[in-house]
């Protein structure tokens, strides 16, 4: 059985308040950042990030999570990474949206 690349929001969470390092990426557009971000993310559109993941290769044997606003692009980002050597690449189910639902609701919806 193929190995899950979907991780919920909670997970994420706690994550994040145990202080694992893991790279939190938003492959969002500029301005749907502009509109809700999660504080601590690293922004690199999915448009962008061919040219760009010499950016993230520190991260390509840690753990990586990313988001963008339903869960759509940032799971074909997932399996962009993993296809280029990010094996531990996952992907944030629900997106920004489902975080501000679960998780933060100062986070606008939109």
């Amino acid at each position: 059985m193929a190995e899950s690349v979907e991780m919920d929001c909670r997970t994420v969470k706690a994550k994040r308040d145990s202080g694992e390092k893991f790279l939190f990426l938003d492959c969002r557009e500029p301005s749907e950042h502009d509109v809700a971000k999660i504080d601590g993310t690293t922004l690199i559109p999915m448009s962008q990030l061919p040219d760009r993941v010499s950016e993230i290769e520190e991260f390509k044997n840690q753990s990586i999570v990313v988001h963008c606003h339903h869960g759509g692009r940032s799971l074909r980002v997932v399996n962009w990474l993993r296809k280029e050597g990010f094996l531990k690449a996952m992907n944030l189910t629900g997106g920004i949206d489902q975080w501000s639902i679960e998780i933060d609701s100062t986070i606008p919806r939109y």
